[in-house]
C-alpha cells in the first residue's frame, strides 16, 4: 500500500477509536466478530471496515476483527462466511455490485446473493474514478479514448479479479469502443502499484485510495462515475459530462450475514453500526475519502439490493464479465 495511504488509514482508525471511548456496551459475549473481506488490504472495503471496527467493538463490548480473505474472484471470502456458524459473529463486508454479480461472472461459484445472505447494515456510499498512468499522453476522458483507439491492444487495464473496478473498467471499454489488454490481479492495490511503475495504463477504483496519488502527481484521475461532481474533486468531470451518460454508478458498502442468522442479532448489529455512523469523527473521516455515511435499516438495505440486482447483472452479462 502506498505510504501516504497507509498513514491516512492509520489516522482515520485512530480518530474512530477516540470517538468510541465511553460508548455503551450492548453485548456481553466475548467471542470476536469477524468482518470477512474478500479483498486485499488497502482496498476501499478494507479502509471502511477498519474505520468502523474500533468504535463498533466498543459499542458491542467485544472484539471486532477485520479478516482479509482475497482471491478466487471473491469466492474465498464469501465461502468463509457461508460456511461459518449462523450466530452473527462472522459477517461479510462487501459492496453492492460485487456481491450481486459474483455468481454471474464465476461459473463454479453458485449462490443467490439475495436469498442466501441477509443484509445487515450499510456503512457508506461512493462512486468510482477512471485513472490513467502518467505515461499516457492524455488529460481527459476524450483524450484517452482517442489515444487508445490510435493504439489498439497496446495499453493495459489492471484490476483486482472479480471486483467492482473490473466491472466499471469493462463498462468504460465497451461504451468507448476501446481495445485494452486485461491484466487481472489478486487485489486492486497491486494494479495501482504497477501503474505507478509504468506497467499498467488504466485502472478504476474509489477516490479513497486514488485521490491522494492523483494529488501527489503519481497518476491522473480523468473521470468520475457519480451523478454529479464530487465535493472533494470539483476539478474532475463526471463520465456523463465526458460523453458517457450511462456510466453513472453509486456503490453501497455494507455488512451481510448468512440468511439464517437470527433477526434480533442482525437488528442489534444494525443499530450499533448506525450509532457509529452518527458520530462526527467517523463522518468527517469518511468525507475526506469521498465516502458518504449511509445509515439505514436491514429492510431498506434489502430493498436497495433488490433494485440494484437486475441492473448490475444485466451490465455484467452485456460486457461479458468474468471472475
Amino acid at each position: 500500500m502506498p505510504e501516504r495511504s497507509t498513514a491516512l488509514f492509520a489516522l482515520t482508525v485512530a480518530a474512530c477509536c477516540a470517538v468510541a471511548a465511553g460508548a455503551a456496551h450492548t453485548q456481553s459475549s466475548n467471542r470476536p466478530i469477524r468482518l470477512v473481506l474478500p479483498y486485499t488490504a488497502g482496498s476501499p472495503n478494507d479502509v471502511l471496515a477498519r474505520m468502523i471496527a474500533p468504535p463498533l467493538s466498543a459499542r458491542l463490548g467485544q472484539a471486532v476483527v477485520v479478516d482479509n480473505r482475497p482471491g478466487g474472484g471473491t469466492s474465498i471470502g464469501v465461502s468463509a462466511v457461508m460456511n461459518a456458524d449462523p450466530d452473527g459473529t462472522t459477517l461479510l463486508f462487501s459492496n453492492s455490485p460485487s456481491h450481486l454479480i459474483a455468481p454471474t461472472g464465476h461459473a463454479g461459484f453458485t449462490y443467490d446473493p439475495l436469498k442466501d445472505f441477509a443484509p445487515v447494515a450499510t456503512v457508506a456510499t461512493s462512486s468510482n474514478v477512471i485513472v490513467i498512468a502518467n505515461s499516457v499522453p492524455a488529460r481527459t476522458v476524450r483524450d484517452f479514448v482517442a489515444y487508445a483507439k490510435a493504439n489498439p491492444g497496446k495499453l493495459n487495464f489492471g484490476f483486482g479479479q472479480g471486483t467492482l473496478p473490473q466491472l466499471v473498467g469493462e463498462m468504460f471499454k465497451a461504451a468507448a469502443g476501446i481495445d485494452l489488454v486485461n491484466v487481472p490481479y489478486k487485489g486492486g492495490a497491486q494494479a495501482v502499484t504497477d501503474m505507478i511503475g509504468g506497467r499498467v495504463h488504466m485502472v478504476s477504483g474509489t477516490a479513497a485510495t486514488l485521490l491522494p496519488l492523483h494529488r501527489a502527481g503519481k497518476l491522473k484521475i480523468i473521470g468520475y462515475t457519480g451523478a454529479a461532481r464530487s465535493p472533494g474533486m470539483r476539478d474532475i468531470p463526471t463520465m456523463r459530462e465526458s460523453g458517457y451518460p450511462d456510466m453513472v454508478s453509486i456503490t453501497y458498502f455494507g455488512l451481510f450475514a448468512r440468511a439464517d442468522v437470527p433477526t434480533d442479532v442482525i437488528s442489534r448489529i444494525n443499530a450499533e453500526v448506525n450509532a457509529v455512523l452518527a458520530s462526527t469523527g467517523v463522518r468527517d473521516a469518511m468525507a475526506k475519502l469521498d465516502f458518504e455515511p449511509k445509515a439505514i435499516s436491514p429492510q431498506e438495505f434489502a430493498a436497495v439490493l433488490a433494485t440494484e440486482a437486475p441492473k448490475w447483472t444485466a451490465i455484467a452479462r452485456t460486457v461479458g464479465f468474468q471472475m
